[in-house]
């Protein structure tokens, strides 16, 4: 061991790798090699070169690289899903990037009154903005868009029965349904209705079923039930709960922030009109549509919001001050429409014209066609994801890339294992690249990843 630390095949590592990383890598591989040894029917025949310090070095080498790379890192999202969950969904306005590392790189305000020189909240940041986009009483942050929903369930209802129409059980993903979120939180679910059909007498009705303590209506964001269907709707909800003395909340998972005519969608609900509607409390997600950071945001009458604030839970699923910032920074852009459209990523792509697209995808084919690779700009769909919008495909345009080095399916590993990996999608034994989702400023990285591990 001494021996082969000390031979100049090791001396570039030892000086850039940490010496207890390179002696446990070195360690495996000389315990593999005995064993390999020990196995083989003629050990004195085994080859020479297990006597060679560069063979250890760059076997060394090779494990130093797998260990070295971080299991989080970035990629980049050519498959045309923009809130794509396994890819990290929303990618970050740069304003919200800045306010992030601002906080992070020292300390912060994070619960420290600068006015008073005392202890402040956590959950005062972010509070006003929130209150001035959307009109509400009052707001709160917690760290994702389903600890949202339990720390509601759990400060207003629970041990006592929550209404919630059948039509409106869904799996949020990850296998995680309304039903096992609500007893989760302690609260007893009341199935209301039909799969497809439920009124309102259908919820008075089932009032009566144990302790009421809330009614609950969940946007059915990622699936649609058409035909012979039927609901009641938020206002007669907040109606009937102002009868019975419940709060009515509103689930609407998106948290789409501007008007949906502007981003060429259909109607979505937004956190304002479930307000104006009547809803007591509205919760939604920060990294969907709003196009923030991972985070759970919950909006209301001011007393709702007060008793959240002092339940246990809510520190359970507080959230950080780099959460904090970015949303913060992200919230600030909504201030002017314009300028969120234009700067946060998610309503940008969303927004991105078929031309535009098309433009950028032939300009790159005709940059790898350069290259010698065989490519095309092609047209191909592009979808919201996220659980958002089921059913609608947005036109866009990409790239169709040719390899003669193991098909398309070898084409997208090798990508996949770049240093810089590029996620695309496989279709009809092609590899397609939806520039929809691509940054463009990560375009010339795109083109030089093509062309490198494309083939032969």
């Amino acid at each position: 061991m001494e021996g082969l630390l000390e031979s100049e095949a090791f001396r570039g590592m030892l000086e850039t790798h940490p010496r207890g990383l390179v002696v446990m890598h070195l360690r495996s591989e000389v315990d593999r090699l005995r064993r390999e040894i020990g196995r083989h029917s003629d050990p004195a025949a085994f080859p020479e070169e297990v006597e060679d310090p560069q063979l250890y070095a760059t076997r060394v080498e090779d494990r130093l690289r797998v260990s070295t790379t971080p299991s989080l890192r970035a990629v980049i999202n050519g498959t045309g899903v923009i809130l794509h969950t396994n890819l990290g969904r929303a990618p970050l306005a740069d304003c919200a990037l800045d306010a992030m590392a601002s906080v992070a790189h020292g300390y912060a305000n994070l619960e420290y009154n600068l006015e008073e020189g005392g202890r402040g909240s956590r959950y005062d940041h972010c509070t006003a903005l929130l209150r001035e986009l959307t009109g509400a009483g009052g707001a709160l942050v917690s760290n994702n868009g389903a600890a949202a929903l339990v720390l509601v369930l759990r400060t207003l209802a629970f041990g006592r029965s929550v209404l919630v129409s059948r039509g409106e059980l869904v799996e949020i993903g990850g296998g995680f349904r309304i039903p096992e979120i609500l007893e989760s939180a302690g609260a007893v679910l009341v199935e209301v209705g039909s799969t497809n059909r439920t009124r309102l007498d259908d919820y008075r009705t089932a009032a009566g079923r144990g302790e009421l303590g809330m009614i609950l209506k969940v946007h059915r964001s990622n699936f649609r039930i058409t035909g012979f269907t039927e609901e009641a709707s938020l206002e007669d909800l907040a109606a009937l709960g102002a009868e019975l003395e419940v709060p009515v909340v509103h689930d609407l998972g998106s948290g789409l922030m501007v008007d949906p005519e502007r981003l060429g969608l259909p109607d979505e609900p937004r956190p304002t009109q479930s307000l104006a509607a009547g809803a007591d409390v509205v919760a939604f997600s920060g990294d969907k549509l709003l196009g923030g950071p991972q985070a759970g945001i919950i909006l209301g009458k001011a007393e709702w919001i007060a008793q959240m604030r002092k339940n246990p839970m809510c520190r359970a699923v507080r959230v950080d001050k780099t959460t904090l910032a970015g949303l913060e920074a992200t919230l600030r852009l909504y201030r002017d429409p314009e300028t969120a459209l234009r700067e946060i990523p998610v309503l940008a792509m969303l927004s991105a014209t078929p031309d535009a697209l098309r433009k950028r995808a032939e300009k790159l084919a005709a940059n790898l066609s350069a290259l010698g690779v065989t490519s095309a700009a092609v047209e191909m769909s592009s979808v919201v994801g996220g659980g958002t919008y089921p059913g609608v495909e947005l036109e866009s345009f990409g790239l169709l890339v040719e390899s003669n080095e193991g098909g398309a399916d070898a084409f997208a590993a090798r990508l996949r294992g770049a240093s810089v990996p590029l996620v695309g999608r496989v279709e009809d034994g092609a590899l397609l690249i939806d520039l929809r989702t691509v940054l463009e400023w990560q375009d010339p990285v795109v083109l030089d990843l093509l062309s490198r591990y494309v083939g032969s």
